[in-house]
């Protein structure tokens, strides 16, 4: 997947639950928060290790863990995997 073509999808999911792939081979579950041309920021949902305590903390826009456009592999809705 392009650059070009993660940052349109993130940018439709914004606010949304999904499931980021990366290229060193993690998934991270989360709620986009906010989208530019080199970051997507995710607020991870559920009790994933250090996620569960509350990291990087505040819950309103832009919050969360920044992730680098160029590391993520793939972008799905999580919906699809927790029905």
């Amino acid at each position: 997947m392009s650059r070009g073509n993660i940052y349109d999808l993130c940018c439709r999911y914004e606010g949304r639950t999904v499931r980021l792939s990366c290229r060193d081979g993690r998934t991270h579950v989360g709620i986009i928060t906010r989208v530019d041309r080199k970051h997507v920021w995710l607020r991870p949902v559920g009790n994933r290790g250090a996620f569960g305590y509350g990291f990087y903390g505040g819950y309103g826009h832009g919050y969360g863990i920044p992730f680098a456009l160029g590391a993520i592999t793939g972008v799905a809705l999580a919906s699809a995997f927790f029905w």
